[in-house]
């Protein structure tokens, strides 16, 4: 996520929230009902409609290859994001902030629960697939450093940053330091020591990458749940009569 998207998107998110606490400050019971009242809410349901599009999209090849000759998927992404939260923004509005059902109030506990999720997770993300990049990039440096040092050090030519235990070869080079210090030696041991920090830090954000797999999946359970909800909602609007269309 770029910076100048990421404050963007922060600040609609701490919006929503914002728009959400109004109910400590205002409740208009009527306005649900009303002309504006339905048009923010049609508004903001047919946005919350844009990411589940986006996840068809994303996951049905065929509709993939199709859409993708028009619109690239970086592009919908953004779609998704944006849409995804001033979709809710609208929907909240909409609510007048009258928060009595218990449907109403599932449905908007949900909806904050999804677009805080997806905004973390997004978040976080971004920002671990930025970390295992800087620190490949240096691993790369460091190795080729590395090497130069080894090519042209006694023996030191012999040694693997990635092969023997650490702490073995941590204990050779500190014998080729006693008793005189050999400068070449003790950056090779720095080298040495940089190198396995980098590998065991890449190898943990690598796992915890990983294990956001989880949090997609349930960033999607809890997205259809939504979808259902919102569903139920609209229904009953429809069921009960809406009133401003008399």
């Amino acid at each position: 996520m770029k910076e100048r998207e990421k404050i963007v998107v922060t600040g609609l998110v701490v919006l929503m929230l914002l728009t959400w606490l109004g109910f400590a400050f205002h409740r208009s019971p009527d306005f649900a009902g009303s002309l504006w009242g339905g048009v923010l809410g049609i508004s903001g349901a047919l946005l919350m409609l844009v990411p589940l599009l986006y996840l068809f999209i994303k996951r049905i090849a065929p509709l993939k290859r199709i859409v993708t000759r028009y619109i690239p998927m970086p592009t919908l992404l953004r779609w998704h994001i944006y849409a995804g939260i001033i979709g809710p923004i609208l929907v909240i509005l909409h609510s007048g902030h009258k928060f009595e059902s218990a449907l109403g109030i599932v449905l908007t506990g949900m909806t904050l629960i999804v677009v805080v999720s997806g905004f973390i997770g997004r978040y976080l993300m971004s920002f671990i697939s930025g970390e295992i990049r800087e620190r490949k990039q240096a691993l790369v440096e460091l190795r080729r450093e590395y090497d130069l040092l080894a090519a042209g050090g006694a023996g030191l030519n012999t040694l693997s940053p990635s092969g023997s235990p650490l702490r073995a070869v941590r204990s050779r080079l500190r014998s080729w330091l006693a008793p005189e210090v050999d400068p070449s030696a003790a950056r090779t041991l720095r080298l040495v020591e940089s190198i396995a920090d980098l590998e065991y830090a890449i190898a943990s954000n690598e796992k915890f990458k990983k294990a956001f797999g989880l949090w997609l999946k349930f960033h999607i359970v809890i997205s259809l749940v939504l979808y259902l909800l919102l569903g139920l909602h609209v229904w009953a609007a429809i069921h009960f009569g809406l009133r401003w269309f008399s």
